[in-house]
């Protein structure tokens, strides 16, 4: 094609139809950007030089809450995603927790969610914007447990610009979102250090986690690198 093609790669690289389209493009025929440094890594084999642009969120949407509530957990709610492990951190650190999000796969929520429903452990079911945002503004922490190197995390974005600290597990691009001021990360699976990690999140600074989210996780941020992007390849 005679015009310039950009190609962002959001997802980890798999044998078809990923890495086939890649493959048989001629050499040179494209830029390829990443969700992350960790995707931009997972690529190399296939796609030396992909530049890095973090994803962003609306901060304009997503609005700081007081926080000051339990814990939450939200996303889909599938085994690589780790609700389970959610469950047992909150439990371990004594501290409520609601669950929210889509159910995908309803076997791993039967099996391993609903039995530990109750008590201080709630699902709230797949939330609309505003009600998630209430939900989210007004916890504690956010607990992120992914079982999977995630690409990017949407999530942690999400929760910053919320003004919500989060605590996760330290797999594929969360520690490029993640400071100290906003958030703690542990080993995976590690369940007692993460209910460990809530107790030092309660020291953090919402508007730390705010700035975080309008300085490095917002859509602006993410459409001037794009804008820089093409802008270079039409000089």
């Amino acid at each position: 094609m005679p015009a310039p093609v950009v190609t962002t790669l959001h997802t980890p690289p798999t044998p078809w139809p990923e890495e086939s389209a890649i493959q048989t493009g001629p050499a040179g025929a494209g830029v390829f950007t990443a969700v992350s440094g960790h995707t931009a890594r997972a690529w190399q084999p296939l796609v030396s030089a992909a530049r890095v642009v973090h994803n962003g969120v609306d901060v304009d949407r997503w609005t700081a809450g007081p926080g000051g509530g339990g814990l939450v957990w939200y996303g889909r709610i599938v085994p690589e995603k780790g609700p389970a492990l959610a469950i047992a951190a909150a439990s371990a650190a004594g501290l409520p927790l609601t669950l929210a999000g889509p159910v995908v796969d309803r076997l791993y929520f039967r099996e391993q969610v609903v039995p530990r429903l109750g008590g201080h452990v709630r699902y709230a079911g797949h939330l609309a914007g505003a009600e998630l945002a209430g939900l989210v503004g007004s916890a504690r922490a956010t607990l992120v447990t992914p079982c999977w190197d995630e690409p990017y995390g949407l999530v942690v974005a999400e929760s910053l610009a919320y003004g919500t600290p989060v605590c996760g597990f330290d797999r594929g691009a969360l520690g490029e979102i993640l400071t100290p001021d906003c958030g703690r990360l542990v080993p995976y699976p590690d369940v007692v250090a993460l209910a460990a990690a809530v107790g030092e999140a309660r020291g953090l600074s919402r508007r730390a986690c705010r700035e975080r989210a309008e300085s490095f996780c917002s859509v602006e941020h993410m459409t001037d690198r794009y804008e820089s992007l093409y802008e270079e390849l039409l000089s």
